[in-house]
This record gives C-alpha cells, sequence and structure tokens, in this order.
C-alpha cells in the first residue's frame, strides 16, 4: 500500500527524540486515528537551528513528521510559515485520501501552532 521510502522513514524516522531546551513546543493529537506527536524547536536568530518531533502514530504522520522536520532545519521562520499544506503531500510523493489528510498534516499543523504561539 504504501511505497518504501515511507515505510523506511516510519521504522527509521529522522529528527525522532526530545530536543533539550526547545524555544518552541507544540503537541498535536488526532483523534480519530490516535496519530499524536509533539514538536520541539530551537530557534536563534528567527532561524530554525534545530528541530525534533516524538510520538507515535500510523506510517503517513510519522514519514510527514519526518520530512517535514528535514525540510524546515536551517530555515528562517517567515520561510516556514510559507509551507503550506500541499508542500508537505508534495513531499511524501504518494497519493493521500481524504481521510488520510488530517494524519499527512497532523506535524505542520503543530508546526503553524508552535511559531504562532512564539514571538
Amino acid at each position: 500500500m504504501y511505497k518504501e521510502h515511507i515505510l523506511d522513514l516510519y521504522k527509521y524516522p529522522h529528527n525522532f527524540g526530545v530536543l533539550e531546551k526547545p524555544t518552541h513546543k507544540f503537541h498535536e493529537f488526532n483523534p480519530l486515528c490516535g496519530d499524536d506527536i509533539t514538536l520541539f524547536l530551537i530557534v536563534k536568530n528567527n532561524k530554525i537551528e534545530n528541530v525534533s518531533f516524538t510520538g507515535k502514530g500510523c506510517a503517513i504522520s510519522m514519514a510527514s513528521s519526518s520530512l517535514l522536520t528535514d525540510f524546515i532545519k536551517g530555515k528562517s521562520l517567515s520561510e516556514v510559515k510559507q509551507i503550506s499544506s500541499q508542500d508537505l503531500i508534495d513531499m511524501l510523493h504518494i497519493p493521500i485520501s481524504h481521510v488520510r489528510l488530517k494524519c499527512a498534516l497532523l506535524p505542520l499543523d503543530a508546526l503553524n501552532k508552535s511559531i504562532k504561539n512564539k514571538p
């Protein structure tokens, strides 16, 4: 059902773990399927210096979290605020059904809420 790269990111996610002393942190939960992630950011000089996530969920949510954290590392907050839902879906390189859309976008929701709640 899923492409090999999605399963690889599910089994061996990039940037998985807790960051010590994050400047931004946000927990997001999808009650419909049980996906649960916490995103950690270290932002210095308006730039994402480091990022990680923890949690559990389906292959799509874990792969999406891994891809998004890879993508935003080193970017400015203004660049990160421009990331659209479609950008993240495109990173997955698989068709996403309406039912799985919330799974794929969970890390982007956490990211947007974490940077919105901090200066």
